[in-house]
């Protein structure tokens, strides 16, 4: 990034800076913002705004709760956890099947 700092000209301009972005985000972006009607500047401005509101908002302790799985239907057929030995003999049989490929 570059940085321009124009605040000592005038007093309340904004600082300019440069910033890379891959071609196909930056054209994301500008679709978004003619979409919404507004300047790129803008919708970057609220993103990084976004940003560094969670990261205060994170350091005052908010607690942020990992997702919940919604999968379902239990094990795969074959599999019981009351015999244990079974699983690590597959794991095991799987293990020194992929090692004969390093000899």
């Amino acid at each position: 990034m570059t940085y321009i700092c124009q605040g000592y000209i005038f007093r309340g301009m904004n600082e300019r800076t440069t910033v890379r972005l891959p071609a196909e985000l930056l054209k994301r972006a500008k679709r978004k913002a003619v979409a919404e009607g507004r300047t790129l500047t803008a919708l970057i401005e609220e993103g990084l705004r976004q940003v560094v509101e969670e990261k205060k908002t994170a350091a005052k302790g908010k607690r942020k709760l990992p997702r919940i799985s919604k999968a379902t239907g239990g094990l795969q057929p074959g599999v019981d956890l009351t015999q244990m030995w079974k699983i690590y003999e597959m794991e095991d049989l799987e293990y020194v099947e992929r090692m004969k490929h390093f000899k």
